[in-house]
C-alpha cells in the first residue's frame, strides 16, 4: 500500500495540483477552512497500519493519527469573487 495524497483543483481553469501526500498507509481526510480562509485543517488517519510507518515521530515509535495545519499569509480567494 502506498500513501495517500490530496489534489485541488481550481473550478475556473479546470487546473488540478497536489497539495500535500501522506505518508505511508495512511489515509488525508478531513480538509477544512477557517472562517478567514488563512487556515486549512487536514487529517492524517491510521498511518502505518501494516507497520511500515512511524509517522509522525519516526525512528521506532508508533504510528498516531495527526491534524496538520497550514497557515497562508493571504486569504485565499473564494469562489463567489
Amino acid at each position: 500500500m502506498g500513501s495517500n495524497q490530496m489534489l485541488l483543483a481550481d473550478p475556473e481553469t479546470g487546473e488540478i495540483k497536489r497539495f500535500l501526500v501522506g505518508p505511508q498507509e495512511s489515509e488525508v481526510t478531513g480538509f477544512a477552512w477557517s472562517a478567514d480562509r488563512k487556515t486549512v485543517f487536514v487529517a492524517i488517519q491510521h498511518p502505518g497500519e501494516k507497520g511500515n510507518s512511524h509517522y509522525p515521530d519516526g525512528g521506532t515509535a508508533v504510528p498516531r493519527s495527526t491534524i496538520l495545519v497550514s497557515r497562508a499569509k493571504t486569504a485565499a480567494r473564494s469562489a463567489k469573487q
